[in-house]
């Protein structure tokens, strides 16, 4: 089935450039021109949005907070373009979910590198290991089926990389992970992911866990496990 991906630009000559070369590798491919058409073609649920930082209506970075806070589009995989370089952007795009960054100017082979990478996790985001799809740690139940995490009586909204960091590491409690092996277990490793993210998704993770923080551990010099 041919995967759509919504194309996200103010810029016409990008949208264009992008789309022509999505079409030519076989993807259905759909375009918003500002933050909020954005939105709300992101509502016919595309398998993947390429959205540039500076829009429009709403940035990208308000773009993607609203599709990953809402429960029909906060698993559809982001990847962010930007004209802007620097680490601050970067970590902020983590933060709140995205997938992926490309600098600008694009450099198209890199980007369906990269387009390929993330559908082709998404399409095997159930195979992080474990045997039931419910994980249940004292008052922390997660539901790998519904993609849904509780606390007690509470709901945690987790963005899809945060959801699987969380859903390995509990799986596999007591075992300590490396940043290398926690990247490659959850964003491929065919894609270039610096070790700093696993740390944002980490420290992001501890403040969404509140007094059960401590359930996610670091090792120093080593990496992260969940406790048993």
């Amino acid at each position: 089935m041919r995967k759509t991906i919504l194309v996200v630009d103010d810029e016409p000559d990008i949208v264009d450039l992008i789309s022509y070369n999505l079409k030519k590798e076989g993807y259905n491919v759909i375009t918003a021109c500002d933050g909020r058409s954005a939105i709300e073609q992101a509502a016919s649920g595309p398998d993947l949005v390429i959205l540039d930082v500076m829009m429009p209506e709403f940035d990208g970075f308000e773009v993607c907070r609203r599709l990953k806070s809402n429960e029909t589009s906060r698993t559809i995989p982001v990847i962010f373009l930007t004209a802007r370089s620097g680490e601050f952007e970067e970590i902020l795009g983590l933060e709140i979910g995205a997938d992926d960054f490309i600098q600008k100017p694009i450099s198209l082979r890199k980007l369906l590198v990269r387009v390929k990478a993330v559908l082709r996790r998404r399409e095997s985001a159930g195979d992080v290991n474990t045997i039931s799809p419910i994980i249940q740690v004292g008052d922390l139940r997660i539901d790998r089926s519904s993609f849904s995490v509780r606390l007690g009586n509470r709901e945690l909204s987790l963005p899809k990389k945060e959801f699987e960091i969380l859903a390995f590491l509990a799986a596999n409690k007591g075992r300590v992970f490396s940043r290398e092996t926690l990247l490659n277990q959850v964003w491929g490793s065919n894609v270039v992911v610096v070790d700093r993210t696993i740390d944002v998704h980490i420290r992001r993770l501890r403040e969404k866990l509140g007094i059960s923080a401590g359930l996610l551990e670091t090792v120093k010099g080593v990496g992260y496990r969940f406790r048993d």
